[in-house]
Order: C-alpha cells, then sequence, then structure tokens
C-alpha cells in the first residue's frame, strides 16, 4: 500500500526494523517528508502520521523487550534455555502516570557500570538478550510435531541462587525514579517445608521469577542503562511476591473478619473540570418553504405525477453498471401498487391479514436499492410501519437472534422481500423459509412485478398530513448485544429531511452517491428520505461492488458530476490504497462530502489523507462535512457546506489523561498521548443541544468537561419500541442546571455520543457511549484503543477494520480486551511481536493496561451486515470461550490492581493467656474429640499378635470361609477358609525360614489375591517384616518398574516373594530397559510350594516389635514408608471390628487396591481378626467389567462395603448412562441424574455383559457404603453416585468416606451405627485465613464439606496451629493431630527428606495438656459439635478434612487448597476435562485437560485465568493445555501434582499451549 507514512526524523531502515534506536525523545519535529506537502492542506501533517509517531516515539522506550513467547504443539521453533525456564516477567513495563514527560533522563547512580560483578552482568545479558524469540535464533526442531524443546541442565547449571542475590543487589542499586524505598526483588523465600521436590529439580527451585526484569535495566544502543524506572504496577506485583505486609492476626480473633477488595482512591492530582456551566447550544431556526409537502408520501405523490420520467435511483451491480434507474413515476405506481396488494389481496380466513399501523418486516439485500424503495413507500402509502432489517443468512448470523426478538415484539407477521433473496433463504424440508433461531413465524411475501396487483381506477391511497403516529421502526444494537427498534413519526420523519435539507443545502435534482446502506440511518436519510423530498438523483453503490472496486464510488461522482456524496471514512481510507490505478477523474463537481462517520476519532486520518492525495483531482478541501448521529436523535450536528458562509472547521488536540478523567485539556507540546479531534460542525436547525452528565442526574456540564450529548427538537425518534422504561431514560431526559432548575420544559433525546461544545458553537465528538470502558474510575474509548493498536505496525501482521475493543468485568473493574484478525501469512512470532509492542503502545499512550490480547485467524469474527465486526457478539463468544483464538497474550499481573492486600502471618508464639483471653472473648471451645472407649475384650481381643488369631481360628473353626476373590467376569476366582489360609502361610514360613533371619525385610509382589495374604501370614509365622508392593504393569514397565525397585531397595527387602509369571517380568529384557535387573535381591516365587509344616512358629518377645512396613506414594510424589507394630495391627483390627460391628456371620465387599493403608488392613487383617467372610474385588477387574463391584454387593446381599473414589468413578460413568434401561426392572421412584447420559462407558467389550449384570442389581441391602481416602471428602462424586444408583435401591444415606494418612491409617469410619455424616458449608476466603466461618449453602464463596467419618475407637483428635502447636478453638482451621493405640510407630524411611518428619509421630502441645504424645496426620481440618447424639448419648464431634498441608499453596500470605482452585477452573469451560494446580518460584500454574478439538485450546486461558481471579483473588501465572490422561493420578484416584510439576519443568508434557500470563 503506497500509504504508510514514515516516522518522522527515523531512519527507514530502521522503522521496518523496529529496533528504533532514537532514544525517545520527543520526535524530531522536521524533515523532507513534510516539504514535500502541498502547502494548502489543512494541517503541515497527516493526522494519521502524527498517531503513528507517537506510538512509535511511545514503543522506542522499550528496547525490544522480549515476553516469552506461548509455546504451541504446531509452532517450530526453540526457546533458549533461560527463557523456557525462567518464568516470564509479569510487567507490560508501564510507566506510572505523568511520567512520560522525562523519558530521556538516564539513571545516575547506577554502580554497577563498572566490572565489578561480571558474573551478573553476564547473567543479566543473557537474560536481555538471550531469549531467542528473534527469527535469527529460531531453528526447526527435531521433535516429533515440532514441539518446544528446552534445555534444563544448561539453566540448572547456573548457581540459581548466587545470581538471585547479586541480581537482587544490582537491582537494589538501580535508581528508581518515584520511589523512595528500593523494590524488594528478593523475594524467593518460598515455604520452608518443601516436601515435594525430587533431587533433579532442585536445580530449578532457587530460580526467582523475578529475574526476569529485562525491563529494569534497559539500555540504549551504545549500551549505557536507560532510566530503570520499576513502574508502580510492577512494585505491586513484587509487593505481592514477597512476604506480605498486613497487620499481625491474632490467633483467636472475633470472626467478623472480611476479606476487602481494594478499592481504587482517586488521585489528588488528577484534572478536574474548572469551567462555567455551559449554556444550551440554539441551532438556526427552522426556515419556512412556501410550497413544502404536507408529508413525504404527499411529495412522492407530487414528483410522481409532476415530472414523472425524473431519475429517482440508479442501481449498480458488482461490476459497476448501472443496472436500472428508477424514475419518480415508477416509484409512484409501484408503491401504489404494492399498497393495494398488501392491504386487498392479503387475507387470512377471509379477514385481512394486515391493518393499518401493523408492522411489517422489510428483507432486502444491499445490492437491491430499487426494490427496497418501492416496499418501504408501498409501506407508507398503505399506513403500514416497515421495520427494514438484514437478510438472515444460512449460518447463525450474528446478532440474528436478536433480530427475532425484535420482530416477535414489534407483532410482525409479514416479510417482505424480492424474488432472489427467497430463493436464497434456507428453506425447510416443506420447502418454506426455515425460522430462524428466535425468529417469530412469518409470512414472506415477494414484492416483484407478478404478485402485485393493478389497483382499480377508483381506488387511491390515503395521502394524509404528517401525524405523530409511527412512520418506520429502525433497528439499532446495544452494546451487550441486544435489539431495540426505535420508532419515527410521520412528523419527526418530515421535520428530519427538511432540517437536513436545510443544512446541506439541497436543491430540486441535485444528484447524490450513497455508499451507505439504505435501509438504516444516514443511508436512509439522505438516500431514501430526503431525496424524494427534494426529487434528487440517488447512485447507489453497493457494498458487495466497494468490495471489488473501491474506487467506484470516486468513479460515479465522476461520470455523473454528483454535487453530494455520503460515505464512511472507510470508504475514503479504501479509495486511497487503490487511487494508483486513477488517471483521469474529477471530484471537482463535489459541493460537500458527507463523512456519516465523521464523530469516530479516527476519520479525521482519513479525511486529512484523503484530501491530501485527492486534492490534486479538484477536490476543495472545505467540501468535507463530517456529521454526528445516533439513531435515537438521528442526526445531531454537521458541517455545513462552504457556500453556506459558516465559521472555518476547527480542530482540537487534547490530552488523553484529561479525557479520562472525562475533562477537557487542549495539549499541543506533548505529542504522545493526545487524541486529535475535527468538530462535526453546528447544531442542526430548529435543535437545542446541550452536554449532561454521563452517570446519575442528568447535570449540565462545565464548559471544559465531557459529557452525553443531549437533542431536543422535532426530528429526533419518539421511543424504543414497547420498552415504555428504557423510553422514558434516553427520549425524554430532562437536563438540570447545577442547582437542579430544569433548563428547558421540552424533553432532550440521549444520543449516546460523548463530546463538548467547542468555540464557534462547533460541536466535538470524542466517543460513544456504547465505546466507553469505565477502567479503576478513568474513562477509555475503544475507537481510541484501536487506533493506537493500528498505529503500531498497521496493515503488516492485522487486517486494518477487523479490531474488536471492548471490556468484560472481572474482580469488580472493567478490564480491556483487544481482539483482531490475524493475517495468513504473518509468522507466529511477528505476531507475537506485534502483540507485545501493542500492549506497549497502548500502555504508554493511554496510560491503562490491557487484560487480553487475542489474535484470531482471517475471517473468524462475527461480521456486522455491512463490514465490521460485531463486537458484542465477539464479546460473547469471548466470555463462553468460542472465539478459538491463534494467539492469546493475557496481561493480568499489570491490570489487576484491585487484589486485596496480602496477609501478614502472625508472629511466633502464642502464649496460655491468650488462649485463656481467646476463650473468654471469643466463647470458642477447645477443638479436641475422641472415639468411644474400646470396652471390655471379647475372646479373640486377647490375642497380642495376629498371626495367633489365624492359628486359633484355623483351630477352632477350620472350614469357616474368609475370603472369596471375584473375576471379571463375576465368577468366584479362589477362596480360603480359616484352615486352607493357616496351610498355605506355613508352607511359605517354611520355605523362608531355611533361607533368612528373623527379622529380615521381603516383598511382596502379588496381584491382589489369597497368595498376597497367604504369604504376608507367612511372614509372620517366620519371624519377617513383609511389605506388599503393587506389581509392575507388564504394558508399562519403564514407569511402574522402577517404583518396585525403590521400594525394594528402601525398604532393605533381602527377598521377593512373588508369583511364576511376575518373576519372569522382573528378569525380562524389558525390564532390563528400565532397572538395572542384575540388582534385585533373591525372588522365590511361591506357586509350587512343597508341602512341608515349619519347625516352629517365631513368637516375637514383645508386641511393641515390628509386625509390617506400610509403602505408599503420598500425593506430593514422596515415597513413605511406616512401622506397624503387632500391637498397632491388632489395636486398629479392634477399632474397626467395633465400629462397623463385624462379627463371623457377617460378610463384607472390599473393591480396594491391598498394597497400603486402610486398603492394605481391610484386604488383609480385619476378616483374620474379626471372623467375618470378606469378597475381594480387585479394582483392576472392573475395567473390563464396571458393574462388578455393584452385582457381587446384590448377589451376596452385603450390609458393609468399602471402596475407592477411582472405583466411584468407574461406576459413574461406565454405568451412568445405563441406569435407565435398569428402571425397568427396579421400581424405585427415580431421580436420575441426566447429566451422565452423555458420559462414555468405561467397560470396553463387556457393557452388554454389564448391562445384564445390573439387571437384577438391587442395591437395597447395603447400610454403609465408605470410600477409602487420604484426603477431603469428594461430594460431587459421592451424591452423584448415590442419586444414580439411588434407581437401584441404594439409600441416599448409605455413602460415607473414611479418613487416615500415613501416621494413622484409620482415623475415621462411618461404621454402621450413629448419625449420618454431616456437611455444612463454609467460606471459602475465611479458610484462606485458617478461620471457620460457616454460611448457609449457596451464599457467595460457600464451599461444601462433608465430615469424614465417625472417629474410630480408642482415637483421639485435636486441631492444633501448625506454627505454634498450640490447640485451637473451635473456629480455627489447624493440622489434625491424633493419638491413638493404632498410630504407626514411626517412619521407616521417607525418601530423600528424612529430616523434615522427625516431629510427625510423637509431638506435644506448646500448651495446653502439654503431655499426650500425638501424631501429626500433615492434614487441615477443624472439629464442630454437631447437634446430633451419638451412640453414648454424647452430643456429635464431626471432624472436617479440608486438605493436606504438604499441597497447600502459600500465596500472597493466604493458604490455598488446590482442589477448590481446579473445581472452580472445571467449571470454566465445558471441554475442560480435569485440572491440577501447582506452584513454581510464586507463579500459580494451571494445567488443564483438553477434552475437545485443539482449537479450543487458546479458549481456555483466558476463561481459566477470569474464573481464578473472580472466585480465589489470585493471579494465573501459567496456562498449560494438554491432552486428557496426562494429569498423573494414583491408585487411590488422588492427583499427583508433583509429578506433574516435575514433568512440566521437564517438558514432557507435550503440551497443546503454554500461555505465560504477563
Amino acid at each position: 500500500a503506497p500509504y504508510i507514512p514514515q516516522i518522522q526524523g527515523v531512519d527507514p531502515s530502521l522503522q521496518i526494523d523496529n529496533r528504533i534506536q532514537a532514544s525517545s525523545q520527543a520526535v524530531l519535529p522536521g524533515s523532507k517528508h513534510n516539504k514535500s506537502r502541498a502547502a494548502n492542506t489543512r494541517d503541515e501533517r497527516f493526522r494519521s502520521d502524527l498517531h503513528t509517531e507517537a506510538v512509535q516515539a511511545a514503543l522506542a522506550k522499550y528496547k525490544e523487550r522480549k515476553m516469552p513467547m506461548p509455546s504451541k504443539r504446531r509452532s517450530v521453533l526453540v526457546q533458549s534455555s533461560v527463557e523456557a525456564c525462567t518464568p516470564p516477567d509479569t510487567s507490560s513495563a508501564s510507566e506510572d502516570e505523568g511520567s512520560l514527560r522525562r523519558q530521556g533522563r538516564l539513571a545516575t547512580s547506577t554502580p554497577y557500570q563498572g566490572h565489578s560483578h561480571p558474573a551478573v552482568e553476564h547473567w543479566f545479558n543473557r537474560v536481555i538478550q538471550g531469549s531467542s524469540t528473534s527469527s535469527s535464533a529460531s531453528s526447526t526442531s527435531s521433535h516429533p510435531g515440532g514441539r518446544i524443546v528446552t534445555n534444563t541442565s544448561a539453566h540448572a547449571a547456573l548457581n540459581a541462587n548466587a545470581a538471585a542475590t547479586a541480581l537482587a543487589d544490582l537491582m537494589a542499586h538501580t535508581q528508581l525514579d518515584n520511589h523512595s524505598a528500593p523494590p524488594d526483588v528478593t523475594g524467593l523465600s518460598e515455604r520452608s517445608s518443601v516436601h515435594a521436590e525430587r533431587s533433579q529439580v532442585a536445580s530449578v527451585r532457587g530460580v526467582s521469577r523475578n529475574y526476569n526484569h529485562q525491563t529494569s535495566v534497559m539500555e540504549t544502543a551504545d549500551g549505557v542503562p536507560v532510566n530503570s524506572r520499576v513502574s508502580n504496577k510492577i512494585q505491586q506485583l513484587l509487593n505481592t511476591l514477597k512476604r506480605p505486609k498486613r497487620p499481625p492476626l491474632r490467633e483467636f480473633f472475633v470472626d467478623d473478619f472480611e476479606e476487602l477488595l481494594d478499592v481504587q482512591q482517586p488521585d489528588p492530582n488528577q484534572p478536574k473540570p474548572e469551567g462555567q456551566q455551559m449554556s444550551p447550544l440554539e441551532g438556526e431556526s427552522l426556515g419556512v418553504v412556501t410550497n413544502w409537502p404536507p408529508s413525504l408520501p404527499a411529495a412522492l405523490q407530487r414528483w410522481g405525477t409532476t415530472q414523472p420520467k425524473s431519475p429517482c435511483l440508479t442501481a449498480l451491480d458488482n461490476a459497476g453498471k448501472p443496472v436500472y434507474t428508477l424514475t419518480y413515476g415508477k416509484l409512484w405506481t409501484r408503491s401504489q401498487k404494492l399498497a393495494y396488494t398488501l392491504l386487498n389481496k392479503l387475507s387470512s380466513r377471509n379477514e385481512p391479514l394486515l391493518m393499518p399501523g401493523d408492522r411489517v418486516a422489510l428483507v432486502f439485500p444491499n445490492n437491491d436499492p430499487v426494490m427496497f424503495m418501492v416496499a418501504f413507500y408501498g409501506c407508507l402509502l398503505a399506513e403500514l410501519v416497515p421495520v427494514p432489517i438484514e437478510v438472515p443468512l444460512t449460518r447463525k448470523d450474528a446478532g440474528s437472534q436478536q433480530i427475532g426478538f425484535l420482530l416477535g415484539s414489534c407483532g410482525v407477521t409479514l416479510a417482505l422481500t424480492t424474488d432472489a433473496c427467497q430463493k436464497g433463504l434456507p428453506k425447510a424440508q416443506t420447502g418454506e423459509v426455515a425460522t430462524f433461531k428466535g425468529w417469530p413465524r412469518l409470512l414472506w411475501f415477494v414484492t416483484d412485478g407478478k404478485h402485485v396487483v393493478k389497483p382499480p381506477k377508483d381506488w387511491h391511497p390515503p395521502v394524509r398530513e404528517a401525524s405523530n403516529d409511527i412512520a418506520y421502526i429502525e433497528y439499532k444494537t446495544s452494546k451487550e448485544g441486544s435489539t431495540m427498534g426505535i420508532t419515527v413519526s410521520h412528523s419527526a420523519m418530515l421535520a428530519h429531511c427538511h432540517s437536513l435539507t436545510q443544512a446541506c443545502g439541497y436543491t430540486e435534482a441535485e444528484t447524490i452517491t450513497n455508499v451507505l446502506d439504505f435501509k438504516r440511518e444516514a443511508g436512509l436519510w439522505h438516500g431514501v428520505l430526503t431525496s424524494v423530498m427534494n426529487r434528487m438523483h440517488v447512485i447507489s453503490i453497493p457494498y458487495s461492488l466497494m468490495k471489488v472496486n473501491p474506487l467506484s464510488w470516486i468513479q460515479k461522482v465522476h461520470t455523473y458530476k454528483a454535487r453530494v456524496a455520503v460515505v464512511k471514512s472507510r470508504d475514503m481510507h479504501w479509495s486511497l490504497l487503490a487511487q494508483r490505478d486513477q488517471r483521469d477523474i474529477s471530484l471537482g463537481s463535489l459541493r460537500m462530502l458527507v463523512v456519516a462517520d465523521g464523530a469516530n476519532p479516527w476519520s479525521i486520518s482519513s479525511c486529512d489523507a484523503f484530501l491530501n492525495v485527492f486534492q490534486a483531482r479538484g477536490l476543495r478541501p472545505e467540501v468535507i462535512c463530517p456529521c454526528a448521529s445516533s439513531s435515537e436523535a438521528m442526526t445531531v450536528a454537521i458541517r455545513r457546506p462552504p457556500e453556506m458562509g459558516v465559521p472555518p472547521p476547527g480542530k482540537a488536540v487534547l490530552s488523553m489523561g484529561g479525557l479520562s478523567h472525562g475533562v477537557i485539556r487542549v495539549d499541543t507540546e506533548e505529542k504522545l498521548s493526545v487524541l486529535t479531534v475535527q468538530d462535526v460542525g453546528q447544531a442542526m436547525p430548529g435543535a437545542m443541544v446541550c452536554v449532561v452528565r454521563v452517570e446519575g442526574t442528568p447535570y449540565l456540564c462545565q464548559t471544559d468537561e465531557v459529557g452525553e450529548i443531549c437533542v431536543s427538537s422535532g426530528s429526533t425518534g419518539v421511543a424504543y419500541y414497547g420498552l415504555p422504561g428504557m423510553t422514558k431514560n434516553v427520549f425524554e431526559t430532562v437536563p438540570v442546571t447545577s442547582s437542579g432548575i430544569p433548563i428547558s420544559d421540552r424533553p432532550f433525546t440521549r444520543t449516546s455520543l460523548l463530546g463538548f461544545v467547542g468555540p464557534d458553537s462547533l460541536v466535538f465528538i470524542v466517543g460513544k457511549m456504547d465505546g466507553l470502558m469505565v477502567v479503576s474510575g478513568r474513562r477509555h474509548n475503544a475507537d481510541d484503543v484501536v487506533a493506537t493498536a493500528l498505529a503500531v505496525e498497521p496493515m503488516k501482521f492485522v487486517y486494518r477494520g477487523r479490531i474488536a475493543v471492548f471490556s468484560v468485568s472481572v474482580l469488580h473493574d472493567e478490564r480491556i480486551v483487544v481482539v483482531a484478525e490475524q493475517r495468513p501469512d504473518a509468522s507466529e512470532e511477528d505476531s507475537f511481536q506485534w502483540m507485545s509492542r501493542v500492549l506497549q503502545a497502548i500502555d504508554s499512550i493511554h496510560q491503562v493496561g490491557v487484560y487480553c490480547l487475542a489474535l484470531v485467524p482471517a475471517n473468524t469474527l462475527p461480521k456486522a451486515p455491512l463490514g465490521g465486526i460485531h463486537i458484542s457478539e465477539t464479546k460473547q463468544r469471548f466470555l463462553e470461550g468460542a472465539l478459538h483464538p491463534c494467539n492469546v497474550l493475557m496481561c493480568p499481573h499489570t491490570c489487576v490492581t484491585n487484589l486485596p492486600k496480602p496477609r501478614q502471618k502472625q508472629p511466633g508464639r502464642v502464649g496460655p493467656a491468650s488462649m485463656i483471653v481467646g476463650n473468654l472473648v471469643a466463647g470458642k471451645r477447645i477443638a479436641q474429640a475422641c472415639g468411644r472407649d474400646v470396652g471390655q475384650l471379647e475372646d479373640n481381643d486377647q490375642f497380642l499378635y495376629i498371626q495367633d488369631v489365624l492359628q486359633w481360628r484355623a483351630q477352632a473353626t477350620p472350614d469357616h470361609p474368609l475370603f472369596l476373590v471375584l473375576n471379571a467376569k463375576g465368577t468366584v476366582a479362589s477362596t480360603a477358609s480359616c484352615l486352607q489360609l493357616h496351610k498355605r502361610a506355613e508352607r511359605v514360613a517354611a520355605a523362608l525360614m531355611g533361607r533368612l533371619n528373623t527379622g529380615d525385610h521381603v516383598a511382596l509382589v502379588y496381584p491382589p489375591g489369597i497368595d498376597l495374604i497367604a504369604t504376608f501370614y507367612g511372614c509372620l509365622y517366620a519371624g519377617c517384616v513383609p511389605v506388599t508392593v503393587r506389581p509392575p504393569h507388564p504394558q508399562n514397565l519403564a514407569t511402574t518398574l522402577p517404583t518396585v525397585k525403590m521400594i525394594v531397595e528402601v525398604s532393605k527387602s533381602v527377598c521377593i516373594l512373588t508369583t511364576q509369571a511376575i518373576m519372569k517380568l522382573l528378569k525380562s529384557k524389558e525390564a532390563a530397559a528400565a532397572v538395572d535387573v542384575k540388582s534385585w535381591p533373591m525372588v522365590l516365587d511361591t506357586d509350587d510350594l512343597p508341602r512341608k509344616k515349619s519347625p516352629q512358629m517365631y513368637k516375637p518377645p514383645t508386641p511393641e516389635m515390628l509386625a509390617y512396613l506400610d509403602f505408599s506414594v503420598s500425593t506430593t510424589g514422596i515415597l513413605a514408608g511406616v512401622k506397624m507394630s503387632h500391637a498397632a495391627t491388632s489395636a486398629l483390627c479392634r477399632s474397626i471390628k467395633l465400629q462397623c460391628e463385624l462379627y463371623p456371620s457377617r460378610q463384607i465387599a472390599i473393591c480396594l487396591d491391598p498394597y497400603c493403608g486402610l486398603g492394605f488392613a481391610l484386604w488383609c487383617l480385619c476378616s483374620v481378626y474379626a471372623g467375618h467372610q470378606s469378597i475381594l474385588v480387585p479394582p483392576l477387574e472392573l475395567e473390563s467389567n464396571a458393574s462388578l463391584w455393584l452385582a457381587a454387593v446384590s448377589q451376596y446381599k452385603v450390609r458393609v462395603t468399602f471402596c475407592s473414589y477411582s472405583v466411584m468413578e468407574m461406576c459413574t460413568k461406565g454405568l451412568g448412562s445405563q441406569t435407565e434401561a435398569l428402571r425397568v426392572s427396579f421400581t424405585h421412584h427415580s431421580c436420575y441424574s441426566p447429566q451422565f447420559h452423555s458420559c462414555l462407558c468405561f467397560c470396553k467389550s463387556s457393557c452388554c455383559f454389564s448391562c445384564v449384570q445390573l439387571r437384577n442389581v438391587n442395591l437395597s441391602c447395603v447400610r454403609t457404603c465408605m470410600v477409602v481416602a487420604e484426603e477431603r471428602p469428594r461430594i460431587a462424586l459421592t451424591q452423584s453416585f448415590s442419586k444414580i444408583f439411588k434407581d437401584l435401591g441404594l439409600s441416599p444415606r448409605a455413602v460415607s468416606t473414611t479418613f487416615g494418612c500415613r501416621v494413622n491409617v484409620a482415623i475415621c469410619l462411618q461404621g454402621t451405627a450413629g448419625p449420618d455424616p454431616t456437611t455444612v458449608y463454609v467460606d471459602m476466603r475465611a479458610l484462606r485465613h485458617d478461620r471457620v466461618r460457616l454460611v448457609e449453602r449457596g451464599s457467595p464463596h460457600s464451599l461444601p464439606l462433608m465430615e469424614s467419618g465417625k472417629i474410630l475407637p480408642g482415637v483421639k483428635v485435636i486441631i492444633a496451629n501448625t506454627e505454634t502447636k498450640g490447640p485451637l478453638g473451635d473456629s480455627h482451621l489447624g493440622e489434625v493431630w491424633v493419638s491413638s493405640p493404632h498410630n504407626a510407630t514411626g517412619y521407616y524411611t521417607v525418601y530423600g527428606e528424612e529430616a523434615l518428619h522427625a516431629d510427625h509421630f510423637n509431638t506435644k502441645l506448646s500448651f495446653g495438656d502439654t503431655q499426650t504424645v500425638w501424631a501429626r496426620t500433615g492434614y487441615l481440618g477443624f472439629l464442630r459439635r454437631t447437634e446430633l447424639t451419638d451412640a453414648s448419648g454424647e452430643r456429635h464431634d464431626a471432624l472436617y478434612v479440608v486438605g493436606s498441608l504438604d499441597e497447600t499453596l502459600e500465596l500472597r500470605g493466604m493458604r490455598y487448597h488446590p482442589i477448590d482452585i481446579e473445581t472452580s477452573v472445571i467449571r470454566s469451560h465445558k471441554s475442560i476435562a480435569e485440572c491440577a494446580v501447582f506452584t513454581w518460584t510464586n507463579l500459580l500454574v494451571v494445567v488443564v485437560e483438553l477434552e475437545g478439538s485443539e482449537q479450543e485450546a487458546l479458549d481456555l486461558v483466558a476463561l481459566v485465568t477470569n474464573v481464578v481471579l473472580e472466585e480465589h483473588y489470585l493471579i494465573v501465572g501459567v496456562v498449560v493445555v494438554v491432552d486428557p490422561g496426562v494429569i498423573p493420578i494414583n491408585s487411590r484416584g488422588e492427583k499427583q501434582r508433583m509429578h506433574l510439576r516435575d514433568g512440566f519443568l521437564a517438558d514432557q508434557l507435550d503440551p497443546i499451549y503454554v500461555a505465560y500470563n504477563m
């Protein structure tokens, strides 16, 4: 394109390379570029030049800042290691307000300019220059699919902490303009208990994210650091990342806490209006014309009969050829025919279909003005009300539903259209036009010649004087996307024609070229109504022709010697791009070029540029006439043509800063942050104009204040059809003076235009209400922001007219969103570069941060009918996550400045005094509770050792069945009676005794089954210590075998017992690839042991001796083995037996993994101890038959059953959709939950099988179904499970959960007696401050928590403060401490982190009861005394577990539980299947699994960021979108967030997209 202005004073070669190395002083004024201009232009430079310059100067301040590019799976570029591992800086380098005038000054006190710290300099330069977003450094990645490869090792090689401190020094010595205290960048102190780390990640952890402050020391071309001002916003960010500074909270604190959002305080220095109160502006009076027709139909009748040959309208085809010229005679006769037909020939049930005053839709394409004009005047003659609308196309048009709503509310039943248009409309099967979504049922009538009838000779249409009845309804779309119909009366229509004729000096038979939409606004007013009033000839240029030939309108002006042209600034801009094709056109005939959107801030650049080019072709500067109009007030002001003797046009250069506070400040010097506007002429004849305050009572503005323009005249719209409330607000405003006196008795109409009245009574418009965005109390105009974005590098990466700017409300403030269409040829890197520059430009010029900048593929934004973007629809798609961007940049760190203040934790110790005071003040009791007493011993309870119980049972009840294992088909795979189990155990003991010593550790690697139980007891018989280990998965040896190896090594096992099949696997070639198979200890297979008895059983000398080791991997990825003594083992069994009332006559069903925790105890220990029969269902079998467990429960009429969350999930997903079919067989009242209809069925081949299985399943036998868990109860899952299987008789009260952890595997367990588990709702915000505040269900920020089951007999629980170790009151969240005979006796080992856990098993309170020895569970929870009574008649104390302490995120001084953030995120978009969050160097990282097409990936970024801000007041640092199944889950169904984090840091996730929020 020839018209791309150069940046003044900057060498063009640099300009292209956009590294402008001027030291960012104000742009140099003189340049050759100016001198070549014609001297008589209205300004020595284009306005657009000026803006581009301002933008380029603003950008020059940021020396090539590199932001980390988001990584995309499809992109083929390699990020440098530093870049990939150091999280992005969060600043957008926004200068603090008011500092723009001081750009050139250098920081003088930078002591590190010498070589005192070469290492730091080196590191720092690497950060600044080393990031490889520049194309020179990018190369095609060799990874499959072009993944981004990051190299962690290079990064780890840096001595991170040294670099961090040195950098912090460097930062602290850099001069900070405007800030007294230097920022503390050393906020590296993450929480001290860093349980979660793996050794290979340790190197990453010291690296603070504050390194990447490229903005802090910027260099000019010759390497001198430039003024390194850390802006307010970055400073705020640093403060957020550092330790918080809220005054300390006492431990016992009255619970009236409220987390307050920061309210933006108005700046005391902000400009305030100082002028007088404005006086209303009167237009000249409306002249009296002697032979003026009494109405518009009368004018048509006059011209149609007296001047029938006179041309009225010429229509063009897409090649620009005239197709048809409508004469006034033809228009008159055809309109009459149509009017007659509509009134007399359309009937339903012998009643005429239409009565005068009925509304009729006009659906005409933009290239058929002739048919539209005939239909419009036909309706007027028939006294019907035309409602012109757009042609709905096949696809769901943007806003089409709203149009339907308008038609419905107007009671439209008939639509007029052309034959061609009707053929093109989408049809239903019947062949009729389809009913569009949201539209009423319409009859379609084709107005072409053959369908209309000639009226009889004696019929004449009623041509009356203009009245106040409705003439037509024009639609308009509001900012929110709703469509309103504006009613215009006959008298207003006539008056508007009159005032336009007078203002524009229209004369009879003039020729006018119209490029605008003839259905509404200026296109209708000039090209259809006023033209007929004055018998003018309109040349109508269709939009489709403009797209093919943007010069067509200029050619037609030339050809027809048109006196007037009505255009938009877009049409002027387009013609500039094509002007080189023109040699011999002349615009000398034009006396008036009406610019319909002259009120738009960027129209001035089009006007200036157009004049500059076409002045040589006869265009006179004074004929350009911008006008301002709105649908409600019609034409508000228009610049008069030169012959009217009006004052010269005005131009105002206004300060953006002033405008953002609603104040007019003329700004001449400062060229960076200004808005140049042109006047839109004087008020219309016969109108009174005033400017009123935008919000609240319509007080008149002061003269230097921006307000909404209001008009009072006879030529405005009358009302919004059918919306009396809104009509009163807009069409019947009464402006008042400061003393509250109305300024006139006439009502005013609000125009939704923002502006002021300047000198010479010229009206200036600076924006529209629709584009107004109020961010932290300052006003910004969407159009201005668009202009700035365009000025960055217009036309290169994005299409000029395809940028949408709007605001969304997030966290109680408006946030600016910019969406643009990217050119298909723009590379990923270019567009990212463009995005970061746009952010900087908007930041500098408007002093406002952009919250989100999104680029979408070309032609994907919803279009308005005549080009342009449908803003409200775009916003709707953005909020629904349906925009599908191809590039996204979010900057929440810069924009969100109203977060609550970070909280300061209370200091060290709190003594007993405060506890007493606390009790007195708050009236809280100490939070402690215990289960019932264990009571007297029964016959088997006298045994101290579980192996003795088995021997006793083998003698007393040898044939009593203890175990029964089911396979996937639901048939019994194996069973064991007391004697059988004893005999098998003896054989194992005999095999071990010869080979091993007493006290040796033995690893048992078995699939779930009797073998595992028998070898466990065999080890006890032989005096060995068993360690149960989950066998490796043959399909996944690479990840499962190392865990087996690790447990074997860490537990110091000297022997592995297993089956032949697994033994082969452990030594196979595949295994050798994963581990060193030569280093396995002795492996014995127990499949065919000889039948021999061991010489004698081993008797442990004391019950405190080690019975077995229980190894498990925690959710934070730590492998921890705990020691269980014989005494603890027996006590555990006794507690469970009492709680669940287990006796030999009982049967229980267990669907759990038998390798650790309570699952192991239930599977291997409890049946032997209590004598009941256990039906064992291995969870793995459910993958091939989801109904296995429930079918077993029903078949054996089990009253008590145990499962895990993963089992419950398999049942809800695998069977949820089948319960419909089951209702037939089981006739209970259904409260079936339809949301599971769509769930996929997990049962791969045996769906039908499980259906048959479930046919006769009856779960009414179940008294209690307990989910074994080490986490907060998952209410949503348990409730949906209860709901789904209610149809099969499951009692809603049956489902409950258990709670155990490493120090004590069973703390709570619902059992068979006692009150039902209770659910409470707590305030999530109070929880972050470790306080528990109960709220009503459904209140904002409420979180449901379910009690974790009843506390077991013999178990005592207390809630303690994690830091002070003091006891807490009821209303506090603290760590759950437990004391019980079945506590484990200690860690055997914690792999990697032994020292941190020394006090977990024996700790004492720091005050209060300081004698009892407690074990710390590592879980946060609270106790609450309920109204229920338990078995002993006492009030029942409920324990609520909130989450694991290791997993909590300490952010901004508050404690967050990942699950709460994850729940919000999963709710935010239908395609998010799963989510996990973790922190990394104080950045919150959110990983989401996308269950949809990859094009939805980028939609999630904004939605995730929004929801976490809104609900948790946290800013997300990185959003990672991955495929389903990437988030690792352990056997208990818990997320392994730390494994995920390690995978992310080591770049093993193969993410679809990684977005770094700035």
